[in-house]
């Protein structure tokens, strides 16, 4: 039996509105990953689903319907704030047929985590072009692995990261997000995020919002390669 669920973020960003707007639309590779929204209302959103609201640069809303009345939405909210830049509403409703708690759990910390790579691709890259992959890693891994082999458990968010990883060469940045089931780091040209979505019932990943011009498939091998050997598989 589905339950419904609301899951609702607001925050504000030292970006016009039109900006941001266009970020949540247009943008999503260097955030999320790719999604394309028709620019009118009732065209056609990711997986199948339909845009129901289309006000830029105010307010755009898409939802999915499914069987037995399941449904996924999702709705941002832009204004512009009191003396520049503009604030932001964020919410994803539906419904979650199995298992609840750990769903809402997994989606909702999922949710900081990607709303806090919306901030820092709006104060980085916006603008520049961005190359998008992921890799998962394999099902056994254990997102420890991934954490022990970046070895940034010791630094501190917002502290300097200098890392020499196999395959992937040098990484050398800031540790913009530090968290048990997740890690961000900002490099000049890249937001690269890890997941350890295994607490969640999931898949351990690492994606890459690349904005230097990288070829997609030489990092995906890179990282996938770099993944293979910490787990040792």
């Amino acid at each position: 039996m589905g339950r419904e669920f609301e899951i609702v973020r607001e925050g504000a960003l030292p970006v016009d509105q039109v900006a941001v707007f266009d970020g949540f639309a247009d943008g999503t590779a260097g955030w999320l990953w790719p999604m394309e929204y028709e620019h009118r209302e009732g065209g056609a959103a990711a997986f199948g689903g339909t845009v129901t609201v289309w006000d830029p640069p105010h307010r755009l809303v898409s939802r999915m319907d499914g069987p037995d009345g399941w449904f996924n939405q999702l709705e941002h909210v832009v204004a512009a704030a009191p003396g520049g830049g503009s604030t932001w509403r964020y919410v994803h409703s539906g419904i979650f047929v199995d298992d609840w708690e750990q769903q809402y759990d997994g989606a909702s910390q999922h949710t900081d985590f990607y709303l806090h790579t919306f901030g820092q691709f709006m104060l980085h890259f916006r603008g520049r072009p961005v190359t998008y992959v992921t890799v998962d890693a394999p099902a056994d891994a254990g997102f420890a692995s991934v954490r022990a082999a970046l070895g940034t458990d010791a630094t501190p968010e917002g502290g300097p990261v200098d890392l020499s990883l196999p395959h992937v060469g040098r990484v050398q940045g800031v540790l913009d997000y530090r968290h048990r089931h997740f890690v961000g780091i900002r490099t000049g040209d890249a937001l690269i995020r890890c997941f350890g979505r295994s607490a969640f019932g999931g898949v351990d990943a690492v994606a890459v919002h690349h904005f230097g011009g990288a070829d997609p498939a030489a990092l995906e091998k890179a990282w996938r390669d770099w993944l293979t050997e910490i787990t040792g598989t």
